[in-house]
């Protein structure tokens, strides 16, 4: 006679258990966790534990600009309020020469990363791309160059008939010096279906990425969460980012990103509640445990929620984010831009230590406009 086997339903006292023993939680515990009926004061009791044990209480942020060539995009997915069609009045392409004043501008600020992403241009050819990398790093060869998500590779690699690894092995060359982690969004294909069909699947962001660790680079890794996708889709993607990152190694922070939905074709979602960005938050931390860091990213979040999420689970406010279009194209109402002192101030008031970083998660000491590791 065949004994049948029971599944043990999650308990948060089991949960405690397992985090207190530094145990990696199974995908039945983050959809428990996810539960609205489950103690989010709990949960983000647990996401601070190990949010501590990693990260101690440090806090980082880096001095950073944003650089977005052009909102022209083949995908035009259902999620982005920032994309345009070519003959579309609001669409733009930048010159390099403001590409080029862009950067300077982000030197001149004391920046110490570029972060560069934008539309899939069906026009513009892979060298196009190749040269904004090119063209930058020579001009400004301290600047850190992070660019092109999956998504975007995974175009260059259609374009070119070449294999993604030959395309970022190009791109090393010109400059490139880790990956973004947009492009995600959630990673089950019924989801993707219907607010990005067109753009590369799952399976296409996770062999980018790992061949961008097997070359060296490290990348970031996000969510896109609040719109159409269940708890299940969600700790599916997170449980996909933890595979990889057992096989690399190379993914340094998570970034959970919160679903805008204005100026998309997506405006029936209600934005989701700020109990659900932190229960998010905290989830992620708890389930990423072979991820070092997690952002707070000011942006999506907002500036309050971002410096509450500081208590669950996350250790990163991102970074000062000069010229962002993305998100407050889909109406996210945060700053334009913040300041070194806003950066420190909001996390000395939560009882942290702010550390400035650069884009590898290295501390560094700053005098004005010039920096060294510290």
């Amino acid at each position: 006679m065949t004994e049948m086997t029971t599944r043990t339903e999650p308990t948060l006292q089991a949960i405690h258990q397992k985090v207190d023993r530094a145990e990696r939680l199974s995908a039945a515990d983050a959809e428990y966790l996810f539960r609205p009926e489950v103690s989010l004061h709990e949960v983000g009791l647990m996401a601070d534990r190990v949010r501590r044990r990693i990260a101690g209480d440090r806090v980082f942020y880096n001095i950073n600009a944003h650089l977005n060539p052009t909102n022209v995009c083949f995908y035009r997915c259902r999620l982005c309020a920032y994309s345009r069609d070519a003959d579309d009045p609001r669409a733009f392409v930048m010159s390099r020469q403001q590409m080029l004043r862009a950067a300077d501008e982000a030197a001149a600020a004391g920046c110490t990363e570029l972060h560069i992403v934008g539309g899939v241009h069906p026009e513009k050819p892979f060298e196009w791309y190749r040269r904004i990398i090119a063209r930058l790093h020579e001009a400004q060869p301290r600047l850190h160059l992070k660019a092109w998500t999956a998504v975007e590779i995974a175009w260059f690699a259609q374009q070119t008939g070449r294999p993604p690894r030959a395309v970022l092995e190009e791109l090393v060359q010109a400059g490139l010096g880790s990956l973004p982690g947009g492009g995600a969004e959630i990673f089950d294909s019924q989801v993707r279906n219907e607010i990005c069909p067109r753009k590369a699947g799952a399976d296409t962001w996770l062999d980018i990425h790992r061949d961008a660790h097997q070359l060296g680079l490290r990348s970031n890794a996000t969510m896109l969460f609040g719109h159409i996708e269940s708890r299940e889709h969600r700790v599916d993607h997170l449980a996909r980012l933890r595979r990889l990152q057992d096989e690399t190694g190379g993914l340094q922070a998570f970034v959970p990103l919160v679903f805008h939905p204005e100026n998309t074709s997506l405006t029936h979602v209600q934005k989701t509640s700020a109990d659900d960005v932190l229960r998010t938050v905290a989830v992620s931390r708890l389930m990423l445990d072979n991820v070092p860091h997690v952002k707070a990213y000011w942006v999506s979040l907002g500036l309050g929620l971002a410096q509450t999420a500081l208590s669950y689970g996350a250790d990163d406010l991102d970074g000062t984010v000069r010229q962002e279009r993305i998100h407050h194209a889909a109406g996210a109402d945060s700053p334009e831009v913040l300041s070194v002192d806003q950066l420190r101030h909001l996390i000395a008031e939560t009882g942290r230590e702010p550390v400035e970083r650069d884009s590898l998660y290295r501390p560094l000491r700053r005098d004005g406009a010039n920096w060294e590791p510290a």
